[in-house]
């Protein structure tokens, strides 16, 4: 009787959907939608698809449909969704200890710290939570290291970015945007910044004429921008400006690291050691947000006591997960694995019909098309029909779809979602 009455009050329509759904009742993808709009703030604009459980490529949405995952959370799930070898990690540690705040030390963040530092050359490591806080971390260690070091005078270090970029929307972040989406209406920015063009040298060089200039802030790949590619020797070139000007290369690979693009860092690609590498996203496989600064003694001790930090970074949890993180990529061997299957999908894609998909670019499995807008179609109306067809893409800049699935994708998996793409592209002929 008791249950009866108990089925009977879950499923009244004044009951809500939240209510319904933790009770184990099946809650519909309006009710997600609709619950998102009422209670949440509205700054992003999904697409219409509301996910449930995810495992290595593939995600399921409430009514139990299956996905193809081609975001990976914007490169945050390199290794698959809920890969075990991460989740067991994250189980363990629970456990065991979580968090201690850096007022006292933890036995695993120095293992942690030799660990990622011997993998990539670095001599230390600053551990911070989310991607945009590596990036600010290193614009304070760059103006730190300008005070101390180059001997900038007080408050006039400068930090150069590029055109186009994307690393957050902190206020310092959106500083340096060229995207009024980003900007507009946050104002005012911080000072001692400038843009310049991305992929331009004699940009670059003209801009250290100011002897003020403490950094250079550059994706390898920008990838939000829609993953623009720049001009082979452009990072050796950015690399060499750095060095004859005293000024710092910080290279930003929160996306573009960590195997995405085929190498372990993008600018592996070309052989280069920026001054700092700014590791986020796949750090923790998605599992728990993990970012980290990487650099030399040099830039890294000119940070004092007292002068930086974060309550969760570094954590033990964090810490354990990373690792993890980062030994899946290195055991699975899947920057290789990207690499090669990088090229059969730019091979596919370029075979795509040019009066819909104009222009194809990437490396590894980062890359993007460009979708002709016209009345009958464009970027978001392709990305709706690809989700009806079982293959989850975003636009991003109007005309331009990233195609980043998880890097555990098998080459099967991959020729099915080519097929996927091909015949979605075609049904707007």
């Amino acid at each position: 009787m008791l249950s009866r009455l108990c089925r009977s009050f879950l499923q009244s329509p004044s009951v809500s959907s939240a209510v319904r759904s933790q009770s184990g009742l099946a809650i519909s993808s309006q009710q997600v939608f609709d619950r998102e709009s009422r209670y949440g703030a509205h700054n992003y604009q999904p697409l219409p698809v509301a996910l449930r459980e995810g495992k290595g490529v593939f995600v399921w949405d409430v009514e139990g449909k299956r996905y193809y995952d081609f975001l990976s959370a914007y490169s945050a799930v390199n290794q698959g969704h809920c890969h075990p070898k991460i989740v067991s990690a994250l189980q363990e540690q629970a456990g065991v200890l979580t968090l201690t705040s850096r007022a006292f030390y933890a036995e695993i963040l120095g293992h942690y710290e030799q660990y990622i530092t011997s993998l990539f050359g670095y001599d230390k490591v600053l551990p911070m939570n989310t991607g945009v806080e590596a990036g600010e971390t290193a614009c304070k260690l760059a103006r730190k290291w300008g005070y101390t070091v180059k001997g900038v005078p007080a408050n006039q270090a400068k930090i150069i970015f590029a055109e186009g970029n994307f690393w957050g929307r902190t206020l310092a972040a959106i500083s340096t945007s060229t995207d009024p989406s980003s900007y507009e209406g946050f104002g005012p920015y911080m000072p001692g910044f400038e843009v310049i063009p991305y992929n331009d040298l004699a940009a670059l060089e003209k801009s250290f004429e100011d002897p003020n200039v403490v950094a250079f802030m550059v994706e390898p790949i920008q990838g939000e921008a829609g993953v623009v590619v720049p001009d082979p020797g452009y990072l050796p070139g950015v690399q060499q400006l750095c060095s004859k000007n005293n000024v710092l290369f910080i290279a930003d690979e929160v996306q573009t690291g960590l195997s995405r693009t085929g190498k372990r860092l993008c600018v592996d690609h070309e052989n280069v050691r920026p001054d700092m590498v700014l590791l986020g996203k796949a750090l923790s496989g998605g599992i728990f947000p993990v970012s980290a600064v990487l650099a030399d003694d040099d830039v890294m001790l000119s940070i004092k006591p007292g002068e930086h930090g974060s309550t969760y970074g570094g954590c033990p949890l964090a810490c354990k997960v990373a690792i993890a993180s980062l030994e899946v990529l290195e055991d699975e061997k899947l920057a290789e694995h990207s690499q090669r299957l990088g090229v059969i999908l730019r091979e596919e894609l370029n075979k795509l019909d040019k009066d819909i998909v104009t222009l194809v670019r990437g490396k590894g499995l980062l890359n993007a098309i460009v979708i002709r807008d016209t009345e009958d179609f464009d970027a978001w109306k392709v990305c709706l029909k690809l989700r009806d067809n079982g293959l989850l893409a975003k636009p991003t800049h109007g005309d331009i779809i990233r195609f980043a699935p998880p890097l555990v994708i098998t080459e099967e998996q991959l020729h099915e979602c080519v097929g996927i793409i091909k015949n979605t592209i075609m049904s707007f002929k």
